[in-house]
Parts: C-alpha cells; structure tokens; sequence
C-alpha cells in the first residue's frame, strides 16, 4: 500500500470510533457485561471472551494488553497502520469532538430519528446513477418506497429500513461527495433488526453487505427482481437477516451475495453457521467476479473495477493441506514422531504423522484413502472466522493439542469407542499444526518459542485393541 501522509486530525479521528459499533457493523459478535461489551470469537481452540471493550478503548484480559481502536484493528486483525486508519476512516461515526468520546457511568439509549429530507434528490440520483451507474428505475422504486432519499444538511444519501409495520426503525448515510473521503454511517438510535430491504413473495433472500451492493445487484440482474427479496445488511452483520427471516414466512432460502474479498468470504462461512444454528440450511453462496457487485457495474461500465481478493488464509491453508503426503502410521512410533517434529518446528510432518495416525485409528485396513478423506475434510471444514489469533496463541494451542495426543496414546489397550477418539484428537492436532504454519508462513518473523518439557513424550503406546 502506498505511504498515506494522514494528518494529526484524521489519525485522532480514527482513534476516536466508538469500537463496539464498529464491530457489530463488521459483523463481530458483542456481549453486553454491565458498561462494557464482550467481544466473543471463536477459533481452533474454541471460544474466546476475553477482550472487553468501552467506548473507543479494549482491553484482552487474557495476554494483558489493551489499548485504542487503531491498536485493536492492528493486534486483532493483523492491519498494518496505514490499512486500519484508513479503514476506519472509511467506516467511522463521526464524534462530536476530535477527542476520544467519553463513556458516561449509565448508558441511555440514544433516540432514532431519520435525518431531515431534502426538498429533492438531484445529488443522490447523480451520484447513483454516474458514479455507480444504477439504474434510475431502481433508485426510483426505493424513492417512491421512501427507504431512500437525500437529507437536507449534507445532501448525503440516506438508506432506510423499516420493521413490519412500514416504521422506519434504522438508517444509514452515504457520501455523494466525488472528492476527498467518501464514508458511510449508521444514524444514532438505528435498531439493527431491521435494513434497507425489499420483500417479494418467493421463497428467495439475497443478502449483500450494503444498499448500494445491493441496488448493483439488482441493476445487473432486474428480470422479475420485485418477486424475490433482498436485503443490505451495513457490514457482515446478521441480526436484520434473522428478523427477516423470522418475519417473513415465505423465506426458506438464502443466497449470500457478500463481497469477495478476505472480509466477505470470512463472512460467508461464519453467516452460514449462524443461519444453521438458527434452522435455516438452504443457504447458497453467490460471489461476483470482482470484488463487490457495484464493481461489477463498473466494469461492465467500463470504469476501472477492482478486482476480488481472495483470503489469504483459506487460501495457503488449503495450499498447505493440499500439500499432505500419505505416510504410513507407524503406531509404534506415532509418539516419537509427534514430539520430533513438534520440537524441530517441522509443520508439515507434524500434521502428515497425525493426520496418517487418525486414519488408522479410523481404519487400518483401508489407512491409504482414509488418509486422502480426512485430507479432504480438512480442506472442506477450514473456515478462516475460526482461525484468528496470533502465533503465540496458536503455538500455545499447538501445545495443548499435542499434550492431549500424548496422554492418550499412553493407553495399552483402547475399545472401538477409544480409537474414535484418538482419532479425532490427531485430526485436531493436524489442524491445529496446519493453522500455525500458515500463520508462520504469513507473517514470520514474529514467533516467540514455547519451550516443550511440559509434552509427555514417554512411554511409547503399545497398539492393542479392546
């Protein structure tokens, strides 16, 4: 990225996002402790909340460090310091000062009121129609919808979604301006239940990150578009794509249309799990072919497009598993081996002995393409939201796998129940060491050494089964 001279004032501004929002627009999951908010994630070691965050300050009670939003999207997100300014000046509320806002000893809850229109939409259509080449006849129908107008104070677009009943109950702001930082903000007050959205009567949701994807989306594709339903959540989060499902009987079918960068394709696998968890299954994904659907109208446009991005994770981590060689599970041996190559920091012979270990514990009769299946299941089961932390962390996780192996190879005798079990334990201990060597492989040199006298490494098993 190039070098950005940001100004003092911009960098304070940066500083000054209210985290708790930010973080619910990109869709993380926050839980509310009495004035502070929990972020929850999970990764291959499970569920963590150990980070809690007031105002524009987080803390990580875990590794006792803390500190701004800027450091938060550099510690959590792995941005270097141009990138997370810059994004959170794309993405920030703006204060009512240039100084870290102040969190009051009792939270009121702030009362929604859409900005004042303007007498007319001339900046909005200009906007929309030459510098994101929608189609008039869609910004018309929103308009005469009035989910979509100009306000009166700063000409801004102004995006709309209403609960069942028609209220308004949240809104959302975009620039017209064609120079300098353009930005988008959620209105104080708005109810994240509810979005900028149309509702048809098929059984069909198409679900984008904001109204102007979506507005893209519909431009490129307006064959019958009113029969079908379609929402902007502002960010990856999931609450308006809950409440409408949930109040929109028709809705069975889910179409994920976010955008295909590392954020959408993180998105993606974490909404799927979400909409499962909540009885929805039928949940398709659909990506365009540059990195978000008004990209697409650019370039059919032909504007300059930016291209997809894909995630760097999913992508060496695949890289890397793809890169497994069947090697023969020497059960005498397993513990060994194991512990050599956790010492020698050798990853990718760590993750071929266990993953060769789980398949004979699964099947020794047919190891050879048990070992090719679960090389697949790796592939088909990673998902990059379960994957953050930094390398220390991962190392530490490492550990903690490789002791658990270690303890239960121990057994000399093991029912069927038993080698299930040691099984799923390996195929861990292989993810596991497949996640910290793509991690090494990212963003070496970083690593702090975890010393290994704490691994159990003796006695060596003796392979009997019960």
């Amino acid at each position: 990225m190039p070098y950005i001279p940001f100004t003092d004032e911009q960098k304070v501004l940066a500083n000054s996002v209210d985290l708790e929002e930010f973080l619910r627009m990109r869709g993380e999951k926050l839980e509310r402790v009495g004035r502070e908010h929990k972020l929850i994630y999970y990764d291959s070691s499970g569920k963590h909340d150990s980070i809690t965050i007031r105002g524009s300050k987080w803390f990580d009670h875990k590794n006792q460090t803390g500190g701004g939003v800027i450091k938060f999207m550099q510690e959590f997100y792995g941005m270097d310091f141009q990138t997370a300014v810059q994004e959170l000046l794309g993405q920030t509320v703006t204060p009512l000062s240039h100084s870290p806002p102040k969190v009051s000893a009792k939270e009121e809850k702030k009362e929604f009121r859409l900005p004042e229109a303007n007498t007319n939409m001339h900046r909005v259509y200009a906007y929309l129609i030459k510098q994101r080449f929608i189609s008039p006849d869609i910004i018309s129908h929103f308009a005469k919808q009035h989910t979509l107008y100009e306000d009166k104070e700063h000409h801004n677009a102004v995006f709309v979604g209403v609960d069942e009943n028609g209220v308004p109950r949240q809104a959302s702001k975009r620039s017209t301006n064609s120079y300098g930082n353009s930005f988008r903000i959620t209105c104080q007050g708005s109810d994240t239940r509810y979005s900028f959205a149309h509702f048809g009567e098929s059984k069909r949701l198409y679900v984008f990150e904001a109204p102007i994807d979506m507005m893209s989306f519909l431009t490129l594709y307006p064959k019958d578009w009113q029969k079908h339903s379609c929402i902007a959540m502002n960010g990856v989060y999931e609450n308006a794509v809950l409440a409408a499902l949930k109040n929109h009987s028709n809705l069975s079918e889910v179409i994920l249309c976010v955008d295909n960068d590392e954020g959408g394709i993180e998105a993606t696998d974490r909404l799927r799990d979400i909409l499962n968890e909540n009885g929805y299954s039928n949940v398709k994904r659909l990506a365009p072919p540059y990195k978000d659907w008004n990209e697409v109208l650019k370039a059919k446009n032909g504007a300059p497009a930016l291209p997809a991005v894909p995630n760097k994770h999913k992508e060496e981590y695949h890289r890397q598993v793809g890169n497994l060689q069947y090697l023969k599970c020497r059960p005498d041996k397993l513990t060994s081996q194991i512990y050599a190559a956790f010492k020698n920091e050798q990853y990718k012979y760590f993750a071929e002995y266990a993953l060769a270990g789980s398949a004979f514990f699964i099947d020794k009769s047919c190891e050879k393409d048990m070992f090719a299946k679960l090389r697949a299941k790796l592939k088909a089961e990673y998902k990059p939201y379960t994957d953050k932390g930094k390398i220390t962390a991962k190392q530490r996780n490492l550990q903690e796998c490789v002791t658990a192996v270690m303890k239960d190879l121990r057994q000399t005798a093991r029912t069927r129940e038993q080698c299930i079990n040691t099984a799923k334990l390996l195929y861990q201990l292989a993810d596991s060491a497949v996640r910290l060597s793509v991690e090494k492989t990212l963003y070496e040199p970083v690593a702090e050494h975890i010393e290994s006298e704490d691994i159990v490494s003796e006695p060596e098993p003796c392979m009997e089964f019960g």
